[in-house]
């Protein structure tokens, strides 16, 4: 992870930071990112993400390509670069799934970051730098939100895992699948992904 530069803050005193201060600097950090840098609020920390590497996005087409052929209504739509409020350590996390899939119309406004009740999957691909947030922290946080299935395609571990039913802090049903086999996405989604296509 490269190091961004950090515009100009008043010093904050010794001590603990509280919510307000983590959230000034987010947003700061947020607007002074170049375009394509990811960065997110991820249970009362800041993590700062450069552009993926052309195999993630590859990984993330795909996946793009198969649930908008599969899927069965059309009122749905996948969305990319969407930010999300997900409940975390903090009261509020800001992420930025790698995929979004919700019903046309959810994100029809000006805000930057989106209530995630409507969304019905969000789909992360592990890199180096995100591995860790997205096997741990943002299983927490999707779930707390109530977002029915997060599929995590960990390239790194060469396995793909679907995450449903979520309940509290975790997921009732977790199901990881080695990469190159069929996956099936569970309701409401309650179609099959073919991952011998990554």
């Amino acid at each position: 992870m490269a190091a961004l530069p950090v515009p100009e803050h008043p010093p904050v005193p010794s001590g603990r930071l509280d919510a307000r201060d983590i959230e000034d600097a987010f947003t700061q950090l947020s607007t002074a990112a170049p375009d394509g840098w990811r960065v997110e609020l991820i249970e009362g920390e800041i993590h700062v993400t450069p552009p993926a590497n052309g195999e993630r996005e590859e990984y993330v087409s795909e996946v793009n390509r198969q649930v908008t052929l599969r899927q069965r209504s059309q009122e749905l739509r996948n969305y990319s670069g969407i930010g999300l409020n997900v409940p975390g350590a903090s009261q509020t996390g800001h992420v930025i799934p790698d995929l979004v899939v919700a019903p046309k119309g959810t994100f029809d406004n000006k805000e930057e970051w989106h209530d995630p009740a409507p969304v019905l999957m969000v789909v992360e691909v592990t890199s180096d730098s995100t591995a860790g947030n997205d096997r741990v922290k943002k299983i927490r946080g999707y779930a707390r939100a109530g977002i029915p299935v997060y599929l995590l395609i960990d390239r790194e571990a060469g396995q793909v895992t679907v995450c449903a039913s979520p309940e509290g802090d975790d997921y009732a049903t977790k199901s990881s699948y080695k990469t190159g086999l069929t996956v099936p996405l569970p309701a409401p989604l309650g179609f099959d992904l073919d991952t011998a296509e990554f």
